[in-house]
């Protein structure tokens, strides 16, 4: 038996020591797992078992080699919904939440709204739109074949139609009707590999995170599909790098087509996520 204070401390350090960006989080959350309880609950343990130390001992390596934490413990958190993900699938982080909010408030002003989200990933933001706006009709796509088979296994408690496809050809059958579409597009620079962290570089998709020489090719899709799908007057929200905050919105104002270009901020004050309304 080890003291848990003991066993947190040895596990903070040796993720602090790999480049963790949470060690203390991280650690703890590792823990809770094995141990079948919550970081809320974990004051409550006092001694860690034979077993249940050996068990930690392989998760914190493994997270000391920067494999995703949502990985080790197999679930994600997004806003109030909780999502299983692994290998294959990206991790769905924080800052896109914001994304997700801001069309649950745009959707709250249309009755029975037909929401759209293009690249889904795990489902995450389809399935918050699904949770927080009763009456939605909710549809999402996916190419990726292994996270499609996540958003499947996230999305089979909803209604939501999720498809698997290409983002550039999907939903026809919606066009101008559309009243939000959300979508977080692949937006990272192919010649900037070695500025993304290890945990998304080494076991986020590829399809997820590259896009061409300047990181804008999905986003110049996405802005031709968006701009067949909505009706007029409808909106349309993405995210990008922080990098982007001019030109990802200048995508949209190139085109003539979208009035109330919009970029908007995350909560350290980075540029994060594009808005715009189809013009009448």
């Amino acid at each position: 038996m080890s003291l848990r204070r003991d066993v947190l401390r040895g596990a903070t350090a040796r993720l602090a020591e790999a480049g963790v960006a949470s060690p203390e989080h991280d650690a703890a959350e590792l823990l809770a797992h094995v141990l079948g309880t919550t970081r809320a609950r974990l004051p409550l343990v006092d001694e860690v078992g034979t077993d249940a130390l050996a068990a930690y001992d392989v998760l914190v390596a493994r997270r000391a080699a920067r494999e995703p934490l949502q990985h080790l413990t197999g679930t994600a958190y997004f806003r109030h919904v909780e999502l299983a993900v692994g290998p294959g699938v990206f991790v769905p982080r924080p800052e896109t939440e914001l994304l997700a909010g801001w069309a649950i408030e745009q959707a709250a002003a249309v009755e029975r709204p037909v929401m759209v989200d293009l690249c889904t990933g795990s489902g995450a933001v389809a399935k918050a739109l699904a949770d927080e706006v009763p009456g939605a009709v909710v549809h999402a796509v996916e190419l990726d074949e292994a996270a499609h088979t996540w958003a499947e296994r996230n999305l089979a408690d909803t209604d939501v139609d999720l498809r698997h496809g290409d983002m550039a050809t999907s939903f026809d059958d919606l066009a101008g009707t559309v009243d939000v579409l959300t979508c977080n597009p692949p937006y990272i620079p192919l010649d900037a590999w070695e500025s993304v962290a290890p945990e998304a570089r080494d076991h986020d998709p590829h399809l997820a995170l590259f896009s061409g020489a300047d990181g804008l090719d999905a986003i110049r899709v996405l802005e031709r599909r968006a701009a067949l799908l909505l009706r007029p007057g409808g909106v349309v929200g993405f995210e990008h790098a922080d990098a982007q905050g001019e030109s990802a919105p200048a995508v949209f104002l190139a085109t003539g087509r979208w009035a109330d270009v919009r970029d908007h901020l995350d909560l350290a004050g980075r540029a994060r996520f594009t808005t715009a309304r189809l013009a009448r």
